[in-house]
């Protein structure tokens, strides 16, 4: 379904009904499948064959949602995980072992800088985090001999900094070794980081995909575009003696990335979703292009109008043109960028929270990007794990105050920003 539109796409692709099958994608609630013979299943086992025989490895619910996914971004495969951590653990650790080191931007997703900093650095995987406006100088600086990837956030959580990702794809490129972008914010719908030459794409379901706050979730998309024959990556090349010697790269061709994923990883760590949680998915994939417009109209909207409101310090949203990152916020996301958008009040922290504490319609929640007005102080929560050192490398001040805009009349979401901060 590649020839069809993205909007298109986001309803029919990866699951297309045969006759007398159910027009909506079904859920296959069944851990396990049926065959005939034992060398059926056998070479399954083997990876001879394609076919389902345990949920933790494909299931035809999931195994759709991933084809759709796939196409959006444009990819040659997807896996579908239990989280967007796990999607980021799984990214990293299938290229990356122990003694080996990744380069990764320093604004980034609370969790997951946590996830880096301290489970994997503890798993002997040592990173070195950069300013996503590092200069090209700056980065090259930064690779080891021991580097295997570039991990950064096309716009990143909560400072809704715009990373440059083809500088970044060329860097990481120059040095042998493929760039991995959390695609969270933007969605494939206003960013394809593919065509800007990113080698994997991940995201956290969760948030815009799903859109109603009703699944966890994450995903790993594969470009098929990187090179793994560089001799940096024994893991895709050599033989995998847990499945009989196979050569990913020899069997499986521009797909051996994220056939690793699945084989090795999902089927040793099983991270894997449920078929439920996949049905649920695919029903937020379907209205995913039509939501994120009007999340980025009220979005610009709610920005405009804080930016000159009085008891506003400072705001933060790459789609308004006095933002530093609105360039390359045109360049990379030119439909639009996200529903978030990040201000300080004046008065500080205290000011912050009693602002907050007066939204009615908006809700305080640790959660971001559904189709709900959300607000949150990350430095208290989602980052607080992060020094003062390093929340102020990452953007993030004590002020910051995050507003998810809904899909609401933006008409509403400005009467109840303004009723909140008229109590300041």
């Amino acid at each position: 379904m590649n020839h069809y539109h993205i909007d298109t796409n986001c309803i029919h692709a990866g699951y297309e009904p045969a006759n007398g099958e159910s027009r909506v994608l079904p859920i296959v609630q069944s851990t396990t499948f049926k065959y005939d013979s034992a060398q059926a299943l056998g070479e399954l086992f083997d990876l001879k064959s394609n076919g389902f025989f345990y949920t933790r490895l494909g299931n035809p619910t999931i195994d759709a949602v991933e084809k759709k996914i796939a196409v959006l971004e444009g990819g040659v495969g997807a896996l579908i995980t239990s989280s967007g951590q796990a999607a980021s653990l799984i990214s990293v650790l299938n290229i990356c072992k122990a003694g080996g080191h990744v380069v990764c931007s320093n604004a980034i997703y609370g969790g997951t800088f946590n996830l880096f900093n301290k489970t994997m650095r503890e798993m002997g995987i040592e990173f070195t985090f950069i300013s996503p406006n590092s200069t090209e100088e700056e980065l090259n600086a930064a690779f080891q001999p021991n580097t295997r990837c570039v991990f950064a956030e096309t716009l990143s959580n909560p400072s809704l900094i715009v990373t440059d990702l083809a500088l970044f794809a060329n860097a990481a490129h120059a040095h042998g070794v493929p760039i991995i972008v959390d695609n969270t914010f933007p969605t494939p719908i206003n960013c394809r980081p593919f065509e800007f030459g990113v080698d994997i794409v991940i995201h956290s379901t969760t948030k815009y995909m799903d859109g109603h706050a009703v699944q966890v979730g994450g995903v790993i998309v594969d470009s098929g575009n990187f090179n793994w024959v560089n001799g940096k990556f024994p893991e895709l090349t050599e033989p995998d003696e847990s499945y009989h010697g196979v050569v990913y790269t020899k069997q499986f061709g521009k797909a051996a990335y994220i056939t690793k994923a699945r084989t090795h990883l999902m089927r040793d760590l099983g991270a894997q979703s449920s078929p439920n949680n996949a049905f649920l998915l695919n029903l937020g994939l379907e209205t995913l292009a039509i939501r994120m417009e009007r999340h980025c109209s009220n979005a610009v909207a709610v920005a405009i109008h804080l930016e000159h409101h009085d008891k506003i310090a400072w705001v933060n949203y790459p789609g308004l043109k006095s933002s530093k990152y609105y360039a390359l916020a045109q360049k990379y996301m030119p439909g639009g960028t996200c529903g978030v958008v990040s201000f300080g009040v004046k008065g500080g922290r205290e000011a912050a929270a009693k602002f907050m504490e007066g939204l009615k319609l908006a809700s305080i929640v640790t959660h971001v990007a559904d189709l709900r007005t959300c607000v949150l102080h990350p430095a208290s929560t989602t980052h607080r794990q992060l020094s003062d050192e390093q929340l102020a490398e990452a953007g993030i001040g004590p002020d910051m105050i995050r507003m998810s805009v809904g899909i609401e009349n933006a008409e509403d979401i400005i009467e109840d920003i303004e009723q909140a901060l008229s109590s300041l």
